[in-house]
């Protein structure tokens, strides 16, 4: 008996309508004015440094967004969250590490050049403006570059590290979230507390993810591919898991009374099968690849702070004198 004859034995999966997210200049747009205005209550006084910290996260974004539009990402946005940053979405059918790595480094690479040449330019040429251009392209891509969930640094660890590892997500979001809370605390930031107990929600559901998982290979249950690519088989092997941890979905599954609610529950069912689902990745990533982000991440977070504190000590007094 071949697949094709296996199939006939399964129920087909239902139809999922994928949420699209269309790129709109004028969505991405809006939420920058947003952005710029709640910068604008806050720190009225401090223009310059708004403007540049605008420019900063677009130039920081864009590199994400078009790298993501090079490599064939759908459904890619940018959004401006007010007095927290920006971020760029966007999804593939399957990954390749070596874009997945070059997206992600798209982001605070440039910005750290930039930020550099600014600061070399100004030990040359002592200017208010140029100093605070090379500190906040410095400081805001350094801060991203931090080894932390979700941050760009912790992308790269999560790509160089252990790729798609549940287990290894799950204790890197439970530090991350922790590292953000006590920070919060011993500088007396509430911001940065609150934020450490926002990725605590994350944790409880890559928690959540990594158990589900856990039982998908004890059972031998293929959960590594896309929806769309899922056989009726696998999609009812990955239900009947799903079904058997989540007393809600069962519930609502015994009280089916009529045909659209039953089509209505079954797509609940889809969907929560389709968030189990880990998109395949292809490791192709070669070694001297992996040894120059590295190299240039390390790079990124020395570099300027020897500049600073090593080779022209004045900038610290001059900084200091500015603020």
């Amino acid at each position: 008996m071949d697949n094709n004859d296996n199939e006939l034995f399964y129920p087909q999966k239902p139809v999922r309508e994928e949420t699209k997210s269309d790129f709109s200049w004028r969505s991405t747009v809006s939420s920058l004015i947003l952005f710029i205005l709640a910068f604008a209550y806050f720190f009225s006084d401090q223009i310059s440094f708004i403007v540049i910290l605008v420019i900063a996260l677009i130039v920081h974004e864009f590199g994400h967004f078009l790298l993501m539009k090079k490599f064939g990402y759908q459904d890619v946005i940018m959004v401006f969250v007010p007095l927290m940053g920006a971020f760029v979405n966007g999804k593939k059918k399957k990954y390749s590490q070596l874009e997945s790595l070059l997206v992600v480094a798209a982001g605070p690479f440039p910005g750290m050049i930039i930020g550099f040449l600014f600061l070399v330019v100004f030990s040359q040429q002592a200017n208010e403006m140029l100093f605070l251009i090379a500190i906040i392209f410095l400081a805001l891509n350094i801060i991203n570059l931090l080894p932390l969930d979700p941050l760009d640094g912790g992308q790269l660890l999560r790509l160089l590290v252990a790729k798609n590892s549940d287990l290894f997500m799950l204790v890197f979001s439970l530090v991350s979230s922790l590292t953000l809370i006590v920070s919060g605390f011993l500088f007396d930031n509430w911001y940065l507390m609150g934020f450490g107990f926002f990725l605590a929600i994350r944790v409880r559901s890559v928690q959540k993810r990594h158990y589900m998982r856990k039982i998908f290979r004890q059972k031998n249950i293929n959960y590594i591919t896309d929806y769309n690519d899922l056989s009726n088989k696998g999609y009812a092997a990955l239900k009947e898991v799903v079904l058997d941890n989540s007393s809600l979905l069962r519930k609502l599954k015994d009280m089916e009374e009529d045909e659209e609610e039953e089509d209505k529950i079954q797509r609940m069912i889809a969907d929560e099968v389709n968030y189990y689902l880990e998109a395949p990745m292809e490791n192709d990533a070669h070694f001297l690849v992996k040894l120059g982000i590295v190299f240039f991440w390390i790079a990124s977070l020395v570099i300027p702070i020897y500049f600073l504190l090593v080779v022209n000590p004045f900038f610290i007094d001059y900084g200091v004198l500015y603020r």
